[in-house]
């Protein structure tokens, strides 16, 4: 584990940086209609893992988690259990639970299955979008600037996920992106380990605004190609930020070093 571990539920260039603190989701005082405390305490850990708000090597206080949600240990157990099985959670016999480090092979697959699952909704978008499909994508482009300028990068990042969402609604193909939502859970913590770079977000923006300008032109194949260089970036600078955290990540070389390669 490493010193920014804590106890509780509460072309990139290698430096130094403290991650921010975790920070406790709010806990769920009314329960909605229909939903279980399991579901609750599930839903806001996953929330809280993949934002990167609980970092790998985090423990989970089972008898705090109790406490905060006013509720018996046997759902807090279920829920552990889900996020166990999500891979999100390590239960380590006479040690306790922590948050799973990110395994490199998972983000390997992952990634190649939205290049290619983007690579479809893209094709299908600029042969389908409508001009006002095409206006919405831009609005959401704008906002992605103006949230990056602000460094709000909670804000940009949910910006960045309406991008692509639009992009398969466009092709009318909405569920593939449920697909890809499924798929790149572990994608989505070491995104969240590189929005801080600096230039990291003005970058994202130019590449989706180069996406869309092939889109509009009606260039299917150059849409497709800049949607995969686009992509391409995360994993090119896994091993700078795997240099960078890591105690955040599994490495194993005799599956990854492949993907540290390409």
């Amino acid at each position: 584990m490493n010193d920014s571990n804590h106890t509780g539920f509460g072309g990139a260039t290698a430096r130094s940086r403290k991650p921010r603190a975790p920070n406790a989701p709010p806990a769920s005082h009314t329960t909605i209609a229909g939903t279980k405390n399991s579901d609750i305490v599930y839903r806001d850990l996953r929330s809280a893992i993949i934002a990167m708000e609980l970092t790998p090597g985090t423990v989970i206080n089972e008898k705090e988690l109790t406490q905060r949600y006013g509720i018996s240990r046997t759902p807090v157990r279920e829920a552990l259990l889900r996020l166990s099985e999500d891979r999100l959670l390590d239960v380590v016999p006479k040690s306790g639970t922590f948050v799973a480090r990110i395994p490199l092979s998972a983000v390997r697959e992952a990634l190649v299955a939205r290049r290619a699952l983007e690579a479809v909704t893209v094709r299908e978008a600029t042969a389908r979008a409508s001009e006002s499909q095409f206006i919405e994508m831009r609005a959401i482009i704008q906002r992605q600037r103006e949230t990056a300028a602000a460094g709000d990068e909670a804000a940009f990042h949910n910006a960045d996920d309406d991008f692509h969402a639009a992009i398969a609604a466009a092709a009318r193909l909405p569920g593939i992106w449920d697909m890809i939502q499924q798929i790149r859970v572990q994608i989505e913590r070491y995104r969240r380990l590189t929005l801080p770079q600096p230039g990291r977000m003005a970058m994202v923006v130019g590449e989706h605004e180069a996406v869309l300008e092939a889109m509009t032109r009606n260039d299917a194949d150059t849409a497709v190609e800049r949607m995969a260089h686009h992509l391409n970036k995360l994993q090119l600078d896994i091993a700078v930020f795997r240099d960078m955290w890591p105690d955040y990540f599994v490495f194993d070389p005799a599956v990854d070093s492949e993907l540290l390669e390409e």
